[in-house]
């Protein structure tokens, strides 16, 4: 679906990218005259914001990518497209959390090098889309999100190897359990053919998002990368302009591919064959990019206000809600197998935030006696 301090975490949802940055984002602090309590429910008020965000956009988009797809839909190159086309929204981001004067900004760094690194992490982020988008269209909702749990077992292997994550006892529990989960839904004869595919395809769509929730996991850790050695800001800002040009990037990048495979001359017809009609088409893939985007703005949010690690469990945590309502609204088969990688899923889960927990624990004991 480790030390928040040095952790790159991995979410989403299941097709969309988010940021992730070594730690917790220092924002500046309120008035001297502002008390602690009141500072304290302002923290946890724009907390319990965000993770209401990550969870209703990450949920509402895989679920209504999902329906693009039982509808009629076929395009791979559009949803992909959908999946970053709405970063125009993270502007409003920016309006409310502006960059500082130039004085604080990192003038000695080489806008080419930063441009660079954008576009290279921005195509990656089109290829890993597109993977979420095939392994969507060939597997059922339910199937889908809890292989997208393994994303927190990749995590631990690219931080161990990229940004130096220290390894414990229940970290590595938690990759062991959330690697058997995903093993088991690839091995569930009875899910062939639930989604109307063949055995070959739904076995395609079990690689490729397994492969996308490793790449995603690798993307994080290589932005933890940028924020440690070029970026060297930890801002609200920051984190927005990441976002919002890799996003750009990758969105080019889509149109390419779309025009490039010709599948744009098939979208008229696409649009004509829609059950639900042409004006149903139109406001599902409006409401996918835009569902995708709140959940960006979530995640966002959560690694400003608290760290990288939390908004990843919270992305981890949000993935089985999407099964539990690919079942009632798609008809998915929920069978034993499936409950029981969910289980092995939400242990594995809980395993990595307890271990979080002891960490956050260690460090307020050594802050109150250094005190």
């Amino acid at each position: 679906m480790a030390d928040s301090n040095n952790n790159g975490a991995t979410s989403t949802n299941n097709g969309e990218v988010q940021v992730q940055i070594p730690g917790p984002s220092k924002a500046e602090g309120p008035a001297p005259s502002e008390s602690s309590e009141v500072k304290n429910w302002r923290w946890w008020f724009m907390v319990s914001a965000d993770v209401l965000f990550l969870i209703v956009g990450q949920t509402s988009a895989t679920l209504l990518e999902r329906y693009y797809f039982s509808q009629g839909g076929s395009s791979k190159w559009i949803s992909t497209f959908v999946k970053t086309a709405g970063f125009p929204i993270l502007f409003f981001g920016l309006f409310f959390f502006p960059s500082k004067s130039s004085s604080t900004q990192n003038s000695d760094t080489p806008i080419a090098k930063i441009a660079l690194i954008y576009i290279v992490l921005g195509l990656i982020i089109a290829a890993d889309d597109m993977m979420y988008s095939n392994g969507l269209l060939y597997l059922p909702v339910s199937t889908y999100s809890l292989i997208c749990a393994s994303q927190l077992a990749f995590n631990v292997v690219f931080s161990y190897v990229l940004n130096s994550q220290k390894l414990t006892g229940l970290v590595l529990n938690s990759v062991v359990l959330l690697t058997l989960s995903a093993l088991l839904l690839g091995v569930n004869e009875e899910s062939y053919g639930s989604a109307g595919v063949s055995r070959g395809k739904y076995i395609l769509g079990f690689l490729l998002t397994l492969g996308a929730s490793g790449t995603y996991s690798l993307i994080l850790s290589l932005m933890q990368l940028t924020f440690e050695n070029v970026v060297k800001k930890h801002s609200c800002s920051a984190v927005l302009n990441m976002q919002i040009y890799t996003a750009l990037v990758a969105t080019f990048a889509s149109l390419c591919g779309l025009f490039a495979s010709g599948e744009w001359k098939s979208l008229k017809g696409e649009m004509d064959r829609f059950k639900s009609g042409q004006f149903s088409y139109l406001m599902t893939l409006v409401w996918t990019s835009v569902s995708w985007q709140v959940a960006s703005v979530g995640m966002v949010g959560l690694i400003f206000e608290v760290s990288s690690l939390f908004s990843n469990v919270i992305s981890t945590f949000a993935l089985p809600i999407a099964p539990l309502f690919g079942v009632m609204i798609f008809h998915d088969k929920m069978n034993g197998v499936k409950i029981i990688a969910m289980l092995i899923s939400l242990w594995g889960f809980v395993s990595y935030v307890y271990q979080h927990y002891l960490d956050d624990k260690k460090a307020r004991k050594a802050v109150a006696n250094s005190a």
